[in-house]
């Protein structure tokens, strides 16, 4: 019996995988072609801004959604009794943490073995072994944090204010 190897299947699985996760990215040129009567309604100084990703106020929601693509949330509200709509885009960062091993063995050092306990009310409960320092806030990945990064308000349909804010790390 011939074996086939190991190798290509691991590859053309993650191969796979890959290109699932990616196809769900939205670029602005995929954007301009799923849009495209929109984007040619658009004036030569807005599509050339659109195409590089860039809006500026007056600008139409669609021609928004061309250029910087679906928010993450929707803010309803109003200015001078006029309705407003906030889209805010956000970023996903790690925040670096210190772990074991992190000022000796006297100040959360590590003295054994890091294991993964198992699951309780669907989180995951790690520790270390053997540890006279144990630390039960201790997680042994990165830590994970939304923030906003930009954020564009329309009134009547039209761009009023836009931002770009600075991530906090």
């Amino acid at each position: 019996m011939k074996r086939r190897p190991f190798l290509p299947s691991v590859l053309l699985a993650w191969l796979a995988a890959s290109m699932l996760v990616l196809s769900g990215c939205s670029t602005v040129r995929s954007r301009i072609d799923e849009n495209r009567a929109g984007f040619d309604r658009l004036s030569p100084q807005d599509r050339a801004l659109v195409s590089e990703g860039k809006i500026r106020g007056g600008m139409s929601q669609e021609a928004v959604y061309i250029a910087w693509g679906r928010p993450q949330q929707k803010a309803v509200g109003a200015v001078h009794n006029v309705p407003t709509e906030t889209w805010v885009y956000l970023i996903a960062t790690t925040v670096p943490t210190y772990g074991y091993g992190y000022g000796g063995g006297f100040y959360g050092g590590f003295s054994g073995p890091v294991g993964y306990y198992g699951r309780h009310g669907g989180r995951r409960f790690y520790g270390a072994f053997f540890d006279p320092f144990y630390d039960p806030f201790y997680y042994p990945f990165p830590q994970t944090i939304t923030q906003p990064v930009k954020t564009v308000s329309f009134q009547r349909g039209r761009v009023i204010a836009f931002q770009y804010l600075s991530p906090a790390y």
